[in-house]
């Protein structure tokens, strides 16, 4: 149950815009960062749990007040809230986007017709009648059954793509892979394969929203000290184990969802992969259902940190209450709603948040936690694991700031339009 909702919490929306990024990276060169982007996340869960072991805690609040003092610990929900708010967003907002469609071809009606196709309502729904009932559960564990589901919808998504590859192969003129046009029907069709060649580097304006996107989607920090909190015979090794088999599974499923939408599309393929396929094809509808409900049954995972965040910095005497559990859980909700009635493209989602929360999470925190709280009696300051741990936290200050400045680059220009929101 914990490698399934730790895999649940890697398994985001996230993998949806990873053949965009290969497109704009080259098949080899992505596959690289992927790896190292997983072996440093699997780095910075070691590093975590040192402190854990050391502090004799299993929260982020409890080791950023240990290692900084009032102010770590306000830092540390700060992050937490501020990454999961983000991956609440992108996860319903695919739910907005993809859900009117789906129903709407079922029913075949216009999307855009009536009201109860209404991509803001049903998500509003959506939050009401199943979000909410399972961010209501008292523990984390009893979302493990939940997370299996999510896992399996995600892994019908993964076999569907390499099959439509296979199916479709580069189909030059064919309509399946084409890009939705919105125009008139005379008009040539927009987005087939120019090329069928695929690329193994490539570098242009885009690639800098390709590592943030990557990093998004490997992390699962918050979630890491709430499931080892609650893992059966709790220990640093079983737990490392548990986060090593959840990446390398989705290191996989990631590699193999991007490579085979990379190779179907090539450089034609857009920030949302499912929007290239055609919206009549059944096998995409049905995958399309998969997609929105494994995202659906995320969220309630991903709400837990944030909650017990809140809880950490602003109730911490407390006992627990199942109204201030509830409340907690109504406002985020209504919050994230109106976040992903408000912005406008997905991909700013993933940009900005993997730009500012994800290296944060994955980087700075655990390298500041191990530098502060492993004593230096046991390893001194000088020694090489500290020169890691510095050298990794100095990395994800460079990496924040070189993505955040190309993607305000491109905002500055106009290039950071995605056609289909």
């Amino acid at each position: 149950m914990s490698v399934f909702n730790l895999s649940n919490a890697i398994m985001g929306s996230g993998i949806l815009g990873l053949a965009y990024a290969m497109a704009h990276t080259g098949v080899l060169f992505f596959l690289a960062l992927l790896l190292c982007i997983a072996l440093l996340s699997s780095y910075s869960i070691h590093l975590l749990l040192t402190c854990a072991g050391v502090v004799g805690t299993r929260a982020c609040e409890q080791l950023g007040q240990r290692a900084l003092g009032p102010a770590g610990k306000v830092v540390a929900a700060a992050v937490i809230c501020l990454h999961d708010v983000g991956a609440m967003s992108s996860y319903l907002f695919i739910i907005k986007s993809e859900l009117p469609l789906v129903i709407g071809t079922f029913l075949n009606m216009d999307p855009e017709g009536d009201w109860f196709l209404k991509g803001n309502l049903l998500i509003i729904i959506v939050s009401v009648l199943i979000i909410l009932p399972l961010a209501l559960m008292r523990h984390l564990g009893y979302l493990g059954y939940t997370s299996g589901l999510s896992l399996t919808c995600m892994l019908f998504f993964l076999i569907s793509v390499i099959y439509k590859k296979f199916q479709l192969g580069c189909a030059i003129g064919h309509n399946e892979t084409a890009v939705e046009s919105k125009g008139p029907s005379n008009l040539p069709t927009q987005g087939l394969n120019t090329s069928c060649e695929a690329q193994m580097f490539t570098a242009d304006s885009q690639m800098f929203y390709t590592v943030p996107i990557m990093a998004f989607a490997f992390v699962c920090h918050p979630e890491v000290l709430p499931i080892y909190t609650e893992l059966c015979r709790p220990s640093k090794r079983r737990m490392q184990a548990v986060a090593n088999v959840s990446i390398g599974a989705m290191f996989c499923m990631y590699a193999l969802t991007a490579t085979f939408g990379y190779l179907t599309f090539y450089s034609s393929v857009e920030a949302e992969m499912l929007h290239m396929y055609s919206q009549q094809d059944l096998l995409i509808l049905c995958v399309r259902l998969a997609v929105l409900l494994a995202v659906t049954l995320t969220v309630p995972v991903v709400l837990f940190p944030i909650r017990r965040a809140l809880q950490q910095l602003l109730f911490p005497s407390k006992a627990f209450s199942w109204p201030r559990h509830v409340a907690i859980a109504l406002i985020l909700l209504v919050l994230v709603n109106v976040l992903v009635i408000c912005v406008p493209t997905i991909r700013d989602i993933f940009g900005v948040i993997g730009s500012t929360s994800a290296p944060s999470l994955i980087f700075i925190l655990p390298s500041v936690f191990y530098l502060r709280i492993v004593p230096s009696e046991v390893e001194p300051l000088y020694s090489w694991p500290k020169i890691q741990a510095l050298c990794f936290g100095v990395l994800g200050v460079l990496f924040m700031a070189i993505s955040l400045g190309f993607m305000f680059a491109n905002w500055a220009t106009g290039q950071s339009h995605v056609s289909g929101h």
